[in-house]
This record gives structure tokens, sequence and C-alpha cells, in this order.
């Protein structure tokens, strides 16, 4: 089975940058559908607001679209999650996941990253 670690959290200001990374052991990300969610404080997870597929292809949220960027390195068995323009509603918890499906839907993920905190403020 595949797990999941995550890294690149932090602190930034309005409008600034953040990269995340999520790394799999244990098998292959090619063969899964790659997902990111975030649960903003005091509230539950949202559905994923993008995936990369095992296909090769993305999709995103149209509220992140232009901002958020998803990008695979196989070889590394990394992908990464680029935010930019970051404002104060973006902070939250952030998980990527691992499905053999394609969904937006929590419940059809399997593997999960630990989360990572991800907090704009001025």
């Amino acid at each position: 089975q595949v797990q999941l670690v995550e890294s690149g959290g932090g602190l930034v200001q309005p409008g600034g940058s953040l990269r995340l990374s999520c790394t799999a052991s244990g098998g292959t990300l090619e063969r899964y559908a790659i997902a990111w969610f975030r649960q903003a404080p005091g509230k539950e997870r949202e559905t994923a607001f993008g995936i990369s597929s095992s296909t090769g292809s993305f999709w995103y949220e149209d509220y992140v679209k232009g901002r958020f960027t998803i990008s695979r390195d196989n070889a590394k068995n990394t992908i990464y999650l680029q935010m930019n323009s970051l404002k104060t509603e973006n902070t939250g918890v952030y998980y990527c996941a691992a499905s053999t499906l394609w969904s937006v839907c929590d419940r059809e993920y399997d593997y999960w990253g630990q989360g990572t905190q991800v907090t704009v403020s001025p």
C-alpha cells in the first residue's frame, strides 16, 4: 500500500506563494489519481479542489484556477501543488490523497498524507 508524506506548509502574507510536496513510498504514483483537499479552521474537510489523474490530465475547482497548479515528477514519486496569489481564505490544513478511482469525494480515497498547515495572514 502506498504511503504519502507531505511537506512545504507555512506562514505567508496575502499575495504570496507556497509549494507543497507529496511524496509516495510503497507504490508508484503513476497508477493513482492524486487529489488535494483543504480543511479550513473549525470546519469539515471540503471536497477536492485539484486532481491529477492516472492518465495525465488535471482538474481544478474554478476558485483556484489560474492560481494553483499541480505537477508530477514520476521519477521521484512526487506531486507538487504550486499556490500563487494566496488569500486569507486559503488558510487551512492541506492533504494529498491517492485513489485508484477519480473522485472529488474524500471517502473514495484510501491513502492519505498527514496534512500540512498553510496560514495566510498579513
